[in-house]
């Protein structure tokens, strides 16, 4: 079962595609949702102003996949969809990859424009720094102090992350492990005694 996934943390550098006299901006942004989406496309149709289409295309989600692909005026399938495709290619999510383009006044055609988009695509593509993240699930920890050792070594021994920690009248920990270790974190901390584990939400 996949437990990694690769996305972008910061916007890529612009990149230019020309073809025939039409010029293609392109860029990658990270996204969370549509509202994000919504933001980026507004900030480039500030910045060119006189460009006549903004092809795009994201991808959103981890294990439930959303996504878009918008032509912007130009001919069915002919933009939005070949940039789809390099960010299928790339295998990254969570991510919106946009084509500006200036109409150099020859007509590319619809084999040209795809070919063109998914030129502009690929290389904002390979201008952005991709990384892999990993999938994790949180665990909410209970105990008392008589426990910390064992519990500690566990946390060790499996290279487990403590994400928040409240040491009051008894212990509590948020514990945040690997999808595919899960599992067998959370049997190991159901088994021992007087550790009351619970998987957050």
């Amino acid at each position: 079962m996949e437990d990694a996934y690769k996305t972008i943390e910061k916007p890529s550098e612009e990149t230019l595609f020309k073809e025939k006299g039409s010029k293609f901006f392109g860029y990658a942004f990270p996204v969370k949702n549509e509202d994000d989406v919504k933001e980026c496309l507004e900030e480039l149709k500030k910045k060119h102003h006189a460009a006549r289409h903004f092809c795009y295309a994201y991808q959103l989600g981890i294990e439930k996949i959303r996504f878009r692909a918008n032509d912007d005026g130009e001919p069915n399938n002919s933009a939005g969809l070949p940039i789809y495709g390099q960010i299928q290619s790339f295998e990254v999510t969570n991510i919106l990859v946009v084509s500006v383009r200036y109409f150099g006044g020859t007509k590319l055609g619809v084999g040209g424009l795809i070919s063109a988009y998914k030129t502009s695509a690929q290389l904002a593509l390979e201008a952005s720094d991709i990384l892999e993240k990993t999938i994790d699930v949180h665990f909410a920890l209970k105990f008392n102090y008589d426990m910390m050792n064992a519990v500690q070594r566990i946390i060790k021994e499996k290279n487990i992350e403590i994400i928040k920690q409240k040491l009051e009248m008894d212990c509590e920990y948020t514990i945040s492990t690997r999808k595919n270790d899960a599992d067998a974190i959370f049997s190991i901390f159901n088994t021992l005694y007087k550790v009351d584990i619970k998987r957050i939400v």
